[in-house]
């Protein structure tokens, strides 16, 4: 095992942990206290991710090529892998489905006028940030896919003896790392954009949509090697 995969391990008991403590916060929040516990809850998950970040951003520079194999990550996780991770834009994607459930089982109150406070209860502006903002990850994303071709559709100069082979695996670390940086700012920045509450609500469904990848994944490997 790799240093980083057994990183990984770890760091995905630690989710597991924060993904308790996250289910298990008082929403909605009544207090003060309960409003200082939520937000120290996100900073903890959102500290989490970055350290997940850092961590692989120096593993790939020693080896960027295992990056992409991941081999810590089941078969089913890699095939939805875009650039060694998820897809930036599936956090919002993510925050509109959740939205949309919640609504519809809170329809009757709200209609009502009763405020539930919950991801169902985005205001209009929080629709439009978080339109306004998936926009823009549209275009970042587009963006660093676009280097990637270019970085692929260079490896035909490797046939060339005058080929400078480490700058081209460096040009593919750069590429990573503005994957990851454009992973960890989209999550963040969203999380901006909503209350304390919806928050951890957002990130309770982000983490258990990780987590329930990776199991079912896993049992898939689990079943395909028998």
């Amino acid at each position: 095992m790799s240093t980083f995969s057994a990183f990984y391990t770890a760091w995905s008991d630690q989710l597991q942990q924060l993904l308790r403590q996250l289910c298990s916060a008082p929403k909605p929040p009544t207090t003060q206290d309960h409003l200082h516990h939520l937000n120290h809850l996100v900073n903890k998950v959102l500290s989490h991710y970055a350290e997940y970040y850092r961590v692989k951003a120096a593993a790939a520079e020693r080896d960027v090529l295992d990056i992409f194999a991941a081999p810590w990550a089941s078969a089913f996780e890699k095939s939805l892998h875009w650039i060694a991770g998820w897809r930036p834009t599936t956090v919002f994607h993510l925050v509109y489905t959740e939205s949309s459930i919640l609504f519809e089982s809170h329809i009757v109150d709200i209609l009502r006028g009763v405020r539930t406070g919950d991801l169902g209860d985005l205001s209009p502006t929080q629709f439009r940030r978080v339109s306004e903002l998936q926009c823009e990850t549209v275009k970042e994303e587009n963006a660093i896919t676009d280097e990637l071709s270019e970085w692929q559709h260079s490896v035909s100069d490797l046939m060339e003896a005058t080929t400078d082979v480490d700058k081209m695996i460096e040009r593919l670390v750069i590429v990573v790392r503005k994957a990851d940086d454009l992973r960890l700012r989209t999550l963040k920045r969203v999380v901006e954009l909503l209350t304390p509450q919806q928050a951890v609500e957002f990130l309770i469904a982000a983490v258990e949509l990780q987590q329930g990848i990776r199991e079912w994944g896993m049992n898939q490997d689990r079943e395909c090697n028998y």
